[in-house]
């Protein structure tokens, strides 16, 4: 399972897929792949690339648990949230030609890699993700009423080619903490023990 950092390397590992990808696309433009906020899509336009932007993170109800993961001292964790992000994969090109080759070029990306490891994952930040662990990129259903109202509201009505994607069931759990009497955050998974110990208990989560 992944700690709080696993929303923005989702984001940053599908750009960087993208990126190491682009080298062998043999495009004759210089390629730009980052992950943007709405002002940014209103203020910093892109001339050629991909971006990404994050528009919705959901709960996913269906994939909660009630107990998180059991400690190296034997104790458990609290509950892990699984998380769906729904993002845009956006095309840019001065001309509509080259938006479409870049659209064209980056779907097939991501239908050959669709399953990201956690050696991805993990380049921005190390340690987000454990060894093994993994997340699934897919295409997601956004209709065109939707679509356009988003970029409305990002872009005051300057629409970019599209696709929505999500990844779903990002496992988030509760992070871990230094030591008693180090007071670090996130120094190191294995050897300090958690937060807190909290059990469940005829459905009622309680603390020890």
């Amino acid at each position: 399972m992944a700690d709080f950092r696993a929303v923005s390397a989702v984001c940053e590992a599908v750009v960087g897929l993208l990126r190491s990808e682009s080298t062998a696309a043999g495009f004759d433009h210089e390629l730009q792949f980052r992950v943007l906020t709405a002002r940014q899509l209103r203020e910093e336009p892109m001339n050629a690339g991909v971006s990404l932007f994050l528009y919705r993170v959901y709960v996913n109800g269906t994939h909660r648990l009630p107990a998180g993961r059991l400690g190296p001292n034997g104790t458990q964790a609290a509950h892990q949230l699984p998380l769906d992000l729904h993002f845009l994969l956006s095309f840019w090109g001065r001309e509509a030609s080259l938006q479409h080759r870049v659209a064209g070029w980056a779907m097939r990306v991501i239908e050959d890699h669709p399953v990201l490891p956690a050696g991805l994952l993990n380049r921005v930040a190390a340690d987000v993700f454990r060894p093994g662990e993994t997340v699934e990129i897919s295409p997601t259903e956004l209709s065109t009423e939707d679509l356009l109202r988003l970029w409305e509201n990002l872009a005051q009505n300057e629409y970019h080619l599209s696709v929505p994607y999500q990844a779903r069931a990002v496992w988030l759990e509760q992070p871990e903490t230094a030591a008693a009497g180090e007071g670090e955050l996130g120094a190191g998974p294995a050897d300090r023990p958690l937060v807190e110990e909290r059990r469940f208990r005829h459905g009622v989560l309680e603390r020890a």
